[in-house]
């Protein structure tokens, strides 16, 4: 079986919208956020922060399109968005989705990112269903573009993600997608909480150029 990669982290954006989030964070961080482009299958744009370690971070809004009322993706984003913002998801990276699609039972789909400079990127992902309704559960991607297009490669990456905190249960996430999921967070300390209130990530950790920051 193929290895799992822990490949971003979703954030939505704040009543203040998605420039004043990114802005807010990237003070916290030490760093500014890059215009993502736009997931027109989603009905949602993002602000991008490359990270170390082939990882990102995506502040992600909701637009007023189609799209967005009918993707699970936009849905998702719109309700986490309206209850005042914040931590979203935790996306896995793999070279082969068949696999996944197998134990989800589950047949990936299409997503891509029309980037500011024209550039289309695309990817198959599957789980987001999953996620929707257990928010400690990744979602899964496979990317189709060249290695050198990848979020992560968009900046020198000076940040990178150090520390996760998930109110959920990792037994959890193993019986859905198997022990991969689970080896695909090492090289980072996790903590995993019981959950008092929704699952899903309570706080990440990241060092940067002014020390360990904690969101």
């Amino acid at each position: 079986m193929a290895p799992m990669h822990l490949d971003h982290l979703s954030y939505a954006a704040g009543p203040a919208g998605l420039d004043a989030t990114a802005e807010e964070l990237g003070e916290l961080l030490q760093t500014e956020f890059t215009d993502g482009g736009v997931h027109p299958r989603f009905g949602t744009r993002n602000r991008i922060l490359p990270l170390a370690n082939q990882q990102y971070l995506e502040i992600v809004e909701v637009l007023d399109h189609p799209a967005a009322e009918k993707a699970v993706f936009g849905q998702v984003v719109r309700q986490r968005s309206e209850s005042g913002g914040g931590w979203l998801c935790w996306a896995i990276a793999v070279d082969d989705i068949s696999e996944v699609e197998k134990k989800l039972g589950r047949h990936a789909v299409p997503g891509n990112r029309r980037r500011p400079d024209g550039f289309n990127l695309e990817w198959l992902q599957v789980g987001l269903r999953g996620m929707a309704a257990d928010p400690q559960l990744p979602f899964v991607t496979q990317w189709m573009n060249d290695p050198a297009e990848h979020p992560s490669q968009a900046a020198t990456a000076a940040t990178e993600l150090t520390g996760l905190e998930i109110a959920g249960d990792p037994r959890r996430v193993e019986d859905w997608l198997g022990e991969r999921a689970i080896t695909a967070l090492e090289s980072i300390a996790v903590t995993w909480a019981a959950p008092h209130g929704a699952p899903g990530i309570l706080a990440a950790t990241f060092a940067t150029s002014a020390g360990d920051v904690r969101l």
